[in-house]
């Protein structure tokens, strides 16, 4: 596909001929039959994020670890079903960066005559939040591979495929979302970037959570909301200022201070809330006003904001599984940038290594036949079991002075759970080569956010901070930068499910793992065998 951004041509890989992707519509319960067939030179997977993948692990999609990539002018049909779930998710590549212009929204709907537990919008809309390069993002991410340092950032970022009116070339594409005075509308928020995460506003106006990761929450409102890589939020917002035209944008959130060496974008994505459809042809954009953001690296606000988000009382049949309390499995992961050898890699600060991320000094790498096919055909050497349940050696994870460069060990390991028990994992972030909040992102089912802070995570004193009444269910949780995050989920869905940092370059990098959930003793708690068409390596 074709398109111009920035004064700048480039041919990009999209579905049926659409930028962002087409939206999936779809009702909880529905099941879903995707026909997805490459027609591009490069190798593809698609990945439903998010999705509980019951007992359908051969369609999450995630390359080398479900399944083989779709070659060229191969197919493979996705099938899978909507379990306990409405609200926003998304789907998008799973190979390389392919995700940067290969991604669309999921949008669940209740049951048929179920309501929501917020005011029902008078409209809707999906606000899609993205990156743009003018270059050719699998040689971006090559680039980078190759001289072992870090990538080039995106030209832009974008609103629903577009940089809006503060960008060259770009004002009189800005995205327009009418609204009508004293109205309420849903706006359907979808964090699609591949590297950054994001404050979110509109110019004027408040705007009030009710859902997270197709979870409802209890509402919370607030003038700027935060959106992690992977993470999508409902929020609604009621058109009660003067008829106008209001600035709606983003702007990047990045906890690290060295702008020098961690560089981002910083002219922030606008659209506009048009309040008359006809006076939006007419925008005097120079007059219009941005909305308040925190400061690039307010960590404060941020932990203010995570830490304000409420699940629906399980008391009212939100939630679908209950908060574990009994654990089986308790787990103790470090998430660092580590370095690896590379005898062709001669840039300073580290010659003759490469940067690299691990989790528990792990740094993980891809097979050449998926984890779920060796595992279910038993097929030996392709991955091993015994991934680490804590880290291989301690030392203070959040000192500003650490010097622990830990060069990772790689390898493909699993860790692998029996069917049916509490799993909590302890992210804890780390100080080496610098601070970042990643996003960790698990794939096949959410887990309940039951705790983060800063600092090193505290054995005695943390846990009776947790919120083990109302926390909310997402599938990716941003730990905190220089700080730690818990979550607990119930082993319910046998596979091989992928777990991974969100930032693209940083899975590049290798700060991934997967699990095996083995098999329950029932009929509906056993994998079924792989599809025909399953492609093949």
């Amino acid at each position: 596909m074709n398109v111009s951004r920035l004064c700048h041509d480039k041919t990009i890989v999209a579905v049926n001929g659409k930028f962002p992707g087409p939206t999936v519509r779809v009702k909880e319960g529905d099941h879903l039959i995707v026909n997805i067939t490459n027609l591009v030179s490069d190798n593809v997977t698609i990945h439903w994020h998010g999705v509980r993948q019951i007992l359908s692990a051969w369609a999450d999609g995630p390359a080398y670890i479900t399944q083989c990539p779709i070659q060229t002018n191969q197919s493979y049909v996705s099938r899978f079903r909507i379990v306990d779930q409405r609200g926003t998710l998304f789907w998008h590549a799973h190979i390389s960066w392919l995700r940067a212009t290969l991604h669309g929204a999921i949008v669940i709907r209740p049951r048929h005559k179920t309501r929501y537990p917020f005011v029902k919008p008078s409209y809707e809309y999906t606000v899609i939040l993205g990156e743009w390069w003018n270059a050719n993002v699998e040689d971006v991410i090559a680039s980078a591979l190759s001289t072992g340092r870090g990538y080039q950032i995106p030209d832009a970022l974008t609103i629903n495929g577009y940089p809006g009116a503060l960008y060259n070339c770009s004002q009189h594409l800005t995205p327009v979302f009418n609204v009508k005075k004293d109205e309420v509308y849903m706006l359907r928020l979808v964090n699609a970037a591949l590297n950054f995460q994001f404050y979110f506003g509109v110019a004027n106006h408040r705007l009030t959570v009710v859902e997270a990761d197709a979870e409802y929450t209890q509402p919370l409102a607030r003038d700027i909301v935060v959106l992690s890589p992977g993470q999508t939020t409902n929020v609604l917002i009621r058109a009660n200022q003067s008829v106008g035209n209001y600035y709606m944008a983003f702007t990047v959130y990045s906890p690290n201070s060295d702008t020098e060496n961690v560089p981002f974008p910083t002219v922030p994505a606008t659209a506009i809330l048009s309040y008359n459809s006809s006076v939006a042809a007419n925008i005097s954009y120079d007059e219009l006003e941005l909305p308040t953001f925190p400061s690039f690296n307010d960590k404060l606000y941020v932990a203010n904001f995570t830490r304000s988000l409420r699940g629906q009382s399980y008391k009212k049949g939100y939630y679908y599984y209950s908060i574990p309390t009994k654990i089986d499995y308790d787990l103790f992961y470090t998430v660092s940038y580590a370095l690896q050898p590379c005898a062709s890699c001669s840039t300073p600060p580290f010659p003759g290594q490469r940067l690299s991320a691990s989790i528990n000094n792990q740094t993980s790498a891809l097979p050449q036949i998926s984890l779920l096919q060796a595992y279910y055909n038993h097929v030996n050497s392709v991955y091993e079991a015994g991934f680490p349940d804590v880290p291989p050696y301690v030392f203070n994870y959040t000192g500003i002075n650490s010097t622990d460069i830990p060069v990772s060990t790689l390898g493909t390991k699993v860790k692998i759970l029996e069917f049916g028990k509490n799993v909590q994992i302890i992210f804890q972030n780390t100080h080496s080569l610098g601070y970042e909040s990643h996003p960790i992102h698990l794939h096949g089912q959410n887990f309940f956010i039951v705790g983060t802070g800063f600092g090193n995570y505290n054995s005695s004193s943390d846990p009776s901070t947790f919120n083990l009444i109302d926390p909310p269910s997402r599938n990716t949780v941003a730990v905190p930068s220089g700080g730690w995050a818990v979550v607990r989920f119930t082993t319910t869905n046998p596979g091989v499910w992928y777990m991974h940092c969100h930032f693209d370059m940083h899975t590049s990098w290798g700060m991934t793992m997967a699990f095996i959930v083995k098999n329950g003793k029932e009929k509906d708690q056993i994998l079924p065998p792989p599809p025909p068409d399953l492609p093949l390596c």
